[in-house]
C-alpha cells in the first residue's frame, strides 16, 4: 500500500478543490463523532476525481462521504483518503418538461423544494432525507413509500480506483431496499429524475406535511436516522423496543425513547458509545427473536470489540 504522506503533495498539485491533512471527520457526519482522516479531498470537478483515482491507483484506501447522514466514523478516524463533492457538483438543470438533472452534491431537501417551485410532483419524499443526491442514489434512500429508484432515470459515476466514468440506467444500478450495486469506490456525480406535472402550492403543501411528520415522529438531536433496515414483514424499531432497549444508554449515546431504531449521540458521546448500542441491539434482538438486524448506517474505520455489557457502561 502507498503511504498517504507521499500522495498528499501530489493531490495538492493536481486537485483544484481543497486538500486537507489530518482533518477531523466529526464535522462531516450527523452523529458529530469520530476521529481524523489522513487526507480529505473536496473535489470541485470530474478532473479532480480523476486525479484522486490516478494518484491513489488502488494503493491508498479511499472512502466517499456526502453529508454523513448515514455514517459512523471510528474514534480512531480513517487511515486513507476521504473524498467529498464540493460546490462544483451542487448544480441542477431541467433536461425536459418533467425531468431535472441534479449534481451529486445537491442537498436532497433543497432538490425537493426546487421541484415544488417548478411545478413537478413525485420528489416530495426527498424533503425529509438529510442526504446528498449522490448518497441517496447509492443507498436508494426513501420515505413514505417512495424511493430514488421510483424517480431516477440514470446516474453518472466515477470509479475512484480506476478513474472510469459511466452512465448507468436505473436497471443497471440493481436497486433494492436501501441498496444499490454500486461499489464503495463509485461516486455518483450526477443523475436525472423524471417526475410529473403538479400544482406548486399542492406540492409545497405535501412537503410541509412530510416535514411536520418527521418532527413529530423522529427524535431531535445528533443521529444518523434509522440505524437498521427493517427486516421483511417487521420493524427494526419494534424489535429493539420489544427487546427492552428503548432508552438504553452507553456513555453519551442513547437508544431514543421516541423511536427505538434511532441512536442519539449527546455532546459527550464517542463513536464507541454509539457502536456499543449498535452491537447490543443486534445481539439482543438475535437472542430474543432470532432476527439478524442489518445496519443501514455505514461504518468507517476500525471499531473496538464489544464484550458482554461493557462492564456497567450500558444501562437499560
Amino acid at each position: 500500500m502507498r503511504d498517504t504522506g507521499d500522495v498528499l503533495p501530489l493531490l495538492r498539485e493536481r486537485v483544484t478543490g481543497s486538500v486537507h491533512a489530518d482533518a477531523r471527520l466529526d464535522a462531516y457526519t450527523t452523529f458529530r463523532v469520530g476521529g481524523p482522516v489522513d487526507v480529505l479531498v473536496e473535489a470541485e470537478t470530474p478532473d479532480d476525481l480523476a486525479a484522486v483515482a490516478e494518484l491513489c491507483a488502488g494503493e491508498v484506501p479511499i472512502a466517499i462521504v456526502g453529508r454523513g447522514s448515514n455514517m459512523l466514523v471510528s474514534d480512531e478516524g480513517f487511515r486513507g483518503v476521504v473524498v467529498r463533492l464540493g460546490r462544483g457538483f451542487r448544480d441542477h438543470e431541467p433536461v425536459g418538461p418533467d425531468s431535472i438533472r441534479f449534481g451529486g452534491a445537491v442537498h436532497l431537501p433543497a432538490g425537493a423544494r426546487l421541484t415544488a417551485r417548478l411545478g413537478l410532483t413525485g420528489f416530495e419524499f426527498a424533503a425529509e432525507i438529510p442526504a446528498t443526491f449522490g448518497g441517496a442514489v447509492r443507498m436508494n434512500a426513501g420515505a413514505h413509500g417512495r424511493s430514488m429508484s421510483d424517480v431516477l432515470v440514470w446516474a453518472d459515476t466515477v470509479d475512484l480506483t480506476s478513474g472510469q466514468r459511466a452512465r448507468l440506467s436505473v436497471e443497471e444500478l440493481g436497486f433494492g431496499y436501501r441498496h444499490s450495486t454500486l461499489a464503495p469506490s463509485h461516486v455518483v456525480v450526477a443523475g436525472e429524475v423524471r417526475l410529473e406535472p403538479g400544482d406548486p402550492a399542492e406540492v409545497a403543501g405535501r412537503i410541509s406535511t412530510y416535514l411536520r411528520w418527521r418532527r413529530e415522529h423522529q427524535p431531535p438531536g445528533r443521529s444518523a436516522g434509522s440505524v437498521f433496515k427493517n427486516p421483511p414483514g417487521d420493524s427494526a424499531g419494534r424489535l429493539i423496543e420489544a427487546a427492552g432497549l428503548k432508552g438504553a444508554r452507553a456513555g453519551g449515546a442513547e437508544v431514543s425513547s421516541v423511536h427505538a431504531n434511532f441512536i442519539v449521540a449527546g455532546r459527550d458521546a464517542t463513536a464507541a458509545d454509539v457502536w456499543t448500542l449498535v452491537v447490543r441491539a443486534q445481539r439482543e434482538v438475535r437472542a430474543r427473536f432470532g432476527v439478524e438486524l442489518e445496519p443501514e448506517v455505514r461504518f468507517l474505520g476500525e471499531f473496538p470489540e464489544v464484550r458482554t455489557e461493557v462492564e456497567g457502561e450500558v444501562e437499560g
